[in-house]
């Protein structure tokens, strides 16, 4: 059974949308930065309960170490929470063509 109605609804010349190139959920971005700061927190609290038993035990060259450590690890918590995805468009569809979508030619050929 044929119709009349175009496969492409918008046009012949649609460029390809890369799905590898899109941003995740909302929900799933939060969950990831909340998992990276549980787990850079919780070593921040093995350091110190590390600096606490080595100074008890004599290990006089670990616990400043541990304690460093647990003074740096907020900062690197905060950042690496706060990084962004990493995913990028710069790689070229395979056909050529820009991998970034673009408005066409408006009435009258006038781009818009």
């Amino acid at each position: 059974m044929s119709s009349s109605r175009p496969l492409h609804p918008r046009g012949h010349g649609d460029d390809a949308i890369r799905i590898t190139t899109a941003g995740s959920s909302p929900q799933a971005d939060i969950a990831r930065r909340q998992r990276r700061y549980v787990i850079a927190m919780s070593i921040r609290t093995l350091c110190f309960i590390g600096a606490a038993i080595s100074g008890a035990a004599g290990i006089h060259w670990l616990w400043p170490l541990l304690i460093a450590g647990a003074i740096i690890l907020p900062y690197v918590a905060v950042v690496a929470a706060n990084a962004e995805d990493s995913r990028s468009t710069e790689l070229p569809l395979t056909g050529g063509g820009d991998a970034q979508r673009q408005l066409g030619e408006g009435p009258g050929g006038e781009r818009g």
